[in-house]
């Protein structure tokens, strides 16, 4: 059957669906967090990203998020947090929003600085209100920068971040989160279907044709290729892009 916009939109708007990915109601914030998450780092600067499939006002609004934020940092080693929220609107329109949590001052204020003036590309950000100094909220509004696009402009705030402390940079590396013991319990809490999120690719390579498949190996004996949330997510845009434009041409 064809992935459709309206099945996309249906899978990730209804209030069964928002159980059935992510099952984020009974997960911890350290969960939600290491549940679709990608580490950036050099010369000892970490930075956590993480993508969070929920309206940002409903994550902020957990009990004790400061503390839980405060000790993901602090058990993980990590200097910065970035959180992007991306979910649905009631008129089907995908919504990305960021939350930057960060103790230190001046690499909070260099990750706000580069993304804020970012001009390729431009994130269109509009700063909301946050009662917590370590914290900076934004609404994005170019919802086409997906999480992929995002990491060299973390990249380029780190470095930016090394140069105003007289640190030497290195080469920037991404790494994905590693999976602890301690994380069977997320996995059994999260379905099958978001199996392989820690791959954010836009547009997942799908298996090449074997050459004779009664005689060699087929790949798809290994079963389809896994599809991130992130990736389903971004296959909804480019339809509902591709649909407003056609409709568009069409009305002309």
């Amino acid at each position: 059957m064809r992935l459709t916009f309206m099945h996309c939109t249906r899978l990730a708007s209804s209030p069964s669906s928002s159980l059935t990915i992510m099952s984020y109601p009974r997960l911890t914030t350290e969960q939600m967090l290491r549940k679709d998450q990608k580490t950036i780092y050099r010369q000892g600067t970490r930075v956590a990203v993480s993508a969070i499939y929920m309206d940002l006002e409903t994550f902020l609004q957990r009990a004790d998020l400061l503390a839980d934020l405060s000790a993901f940092c602090q058990a993980h080693s990590y200097d910065a947090l970035v959180a992007m929220t991306i979910f649905f609107s009631t008129q089907n329109e995908p919504v990305r929003q960021l939350a930057i949590f960060c103790p230190h001052v001046v690499l909070r204020m260099t990750i706000c600085g580069v993304l804020e003036r970012s001009q390729s590309p431009p994130l269109d950000l509009t700063p909301l209100l946050s009662t917590h100094p370590n914290l900076q909220a934004y609404f994005q509004g170019n919802t086409q920068v997906s999480r992929k696009k995002l990491l060299p402009l973390l990249h380029e705030a780190l470095s930016a971040y090394l140069d105003s402390m007289h640190i030497p940079t290195g080469q920037p590396e991404t790494g994905s989160v590693s999976r602890e013991q301690g994380d069977k319990d997320l996995d059994r809490a999260g379905d099958s279907l978001i199996s392989g999120l820690s791959q954010d690719e836009e547009d997942p390579p799908l298996p090449p044709t074997p050459v004779n498949s009664l005689v060699d190996e087929c790949p798809l004996d290994r079963g389809l290729p896994k599809l991130s949330a992130e990736a389903i997510f971004e296959k909804c845009c480019q339809i509902s892009l591709s649909q407003a434009t056609a409709a568009s041409s069409s009305n002309k």
